[in-house]
């Protein structure tokens, strides 16, 4: 597979970061421009970054210089886009417009009618809702969801598409790390719970219905006709998002049927896609399994890791998912779509065939 030039919008960011440490080595792309906020432009990104990665921030980033935030001639066609929604709202659209192919982890754009919001191991199709856009030079804008929705539908696509879904009550158990750095302030959040994460409950369940649902002959999302209600909660946990669910099924199901669909569940087994879990699903039989500490990079950070299946009094069965927020909740997911796009030969927007794609 030709290397594809890519940039990072918002580089300097726990995103931006999580973006560099994923590309550091990837067989696809190269990353050949980097912008943050204005304050940083001119510098050389070590200098400007406040690197909070375990992992060393790799000399060859140290050294490029952070560009402003503004297309032009050195811009490569490829955007990974790190930004707060506020300002993705005005930058992304910058960038499309310039014929940019914005690979975003925002949630300015998630909900458009015509807006792809994509797990490729989910919703592949969704990605064809990109002929109906309207950006100029053929740029186009594809989302990764929430980093509280996607290892939750990741653990539901299966059992939708095998027994359906009628109802969901979650709660989720989220990192700090989901707030951005610095995050949530250690006097609100050490021996503490905060039971609010504003606009997270919503997020949850208007995005798991688009992800789970279809697209109209129009290139308009279809969400899934289900019930659900999130109760969401910020906890003192650095990485990885534990949520514990109830389901009710369409069609009955024994908690063998279940553990084979997710067992099953392989649907980019065989694609060579780089960032790919070859398990999507992972099912832990011990009785205190998933924990964010213990199992948080299974996958390569990549996995939705489900365990505690048992019957549920309220619904039809429940369970505990846990995800990492910022690998598979956020830069990992930006990035397997981006590797999905590119294999299918339609990452780099062709100018030529505007309207075409």
């Amino acid at each position: 597979m030709q290397q594809v030039d890519i940039g990072i919008l918002g580089a300097t960011g726990m995103v931006g970061q999580r973006f560099l440490e994923l590309l550091a080595n990837h067989p696809w792309f190269n990353v050949t421009w980097l912008a943050a906020s204005d304050r940083s432009s001119g510098k050389p990104y070590g200098e400007a970054v406040r690197w909070k990665l375990s992992t060393p921030l790799p000399e060859r980033y140290a050294a490029m210089p952070l560009s402003p935030a503004v297309p032009d001639e050195h811009t490569p066609r490829v955007i990974f886009a790190a930004l707060d929604t506020d300002i993705a709202l005005e930058l992304e659209p910058r960038f499309a417009n310039a014929g940019c192919a914005v690979i975003s982890n925002s949630a300015a754009f998630r909900m458009e009618a015509h807006t792809p919001l994509v797990i490729p191991e989910v919703n592949e199709g969704h990605l064809s809702m990109v002929r109906h856009q309207s950006w100029a030079d053929g740029g186009y804008v594809v989302t990764n969801p929430n980093c509280s929705a996607i290892g939750l539908v990741l653990a539901l696509k299966p059992l939708e598409a095998t027994f359906g879904i009628e109802s969901l009550f979650v709660t989720t158990m989220q990192a700090i790390s989901g707030a951005g750095y610095p995050g949530v302030a250690s006097l609100d959040i050490l021996g503490n719970v905060v039971p609010f994460i504003r606009n997270e409950e919503e997020k949850m369940v208007a995005e798991t219905a688009k992800l789970l649902g279809g697209v109209s002959d129009a290139g308009e999302s279809l969400p899934l006709a289900l019930r659900m209600t999130a109760h969401c909660n910020r906890v003192a946990v650095e990485d990885g998002h534990t949520e514990s669910v109830s389901i009710k099924l369409r069609k009955p199901a024994t908690a063998e049927q279940i553990l084979e669909c997710w067992q099953q569940f392989r649907p980019l087994s065989g694609r060579g896609l780089p960032s790919a879990p070859e398990q999507p699903v992972e099912y832990l039989h011990a009785e205190d399994r998933p924990q964010p500490r213990l199992d948080r990079m299974r996958g390569g950070g990549m996995a939705s890791v489900v365990g505690r299946l048992r019957p549920c009094t309220l619904l039809d069965w429940k369970f505990t998912v846990l995800s990492h927020n910022t690998i598979r909740g956020a830069a990992g997911a930006a990035l397997l779509n981006a590797e999905l796009l590119h294999q299918q030969g339609r990452l780099v927007p062709d100018r030529a065939a505007r309207g075409a794609r």
